[in-house]
């Protein structure tokens, strides 16, 4: 699932920044409910992104659907369930590389990246 955000017009995934107190599996319902409508389980994690010109790390969780209507909030604009192919067209490299790679079942994936283009590490 993608969201189009309100802010930039770009497909990303629904996310945002934990709560002092909160867990990352927390975390991530509360913001994938907030952005999409949906409630989920989180699966497991996916992937480790850390982007090198802003040093944020972003934890990427497989979750399944489990309740709730898809719609739109204050951040997202639309909400799709994308096909890979979709996902290579509508989004910036660094961002579909975290929806792939959690399709992915040999996880999690560890990347770098600077904010536009992944980083090939060594």
């Amino acid at each position: 699932m993608a969201i189009r955000r309100t802010d930039n017009g770009t497909w990303e995934l629904p996310g945002g920044i934990l709560e002092l107190d909160e867990l990352p599996e927390d975390g991530v319902r509360r913001e994938v409910w907030e952005e999409t409508g949906i409630h989920v389980e989180v699966d497991q994690l996916t992937g480790v992104y850390k982007n090198t010109t802003r040093g944020i790390v972003a934890l990427v969780f497989r979750c399944k659907p489990s309740g709730g209507t898809e719609r739109p909030s204050a951040e997202s604009s639309a909400v799709e369930w994308l096909t890979p192919d979709q996902i290579t067209q509508r989004m910036n490299q660094v961002y579909a590389i975290r929806l792939l790679d959690a399709l992915d079942t040999n996880t999690p994936h560890v990347r770098t990246h600077d904010g536009t283009h992944l980083i090939q590490t060594k």
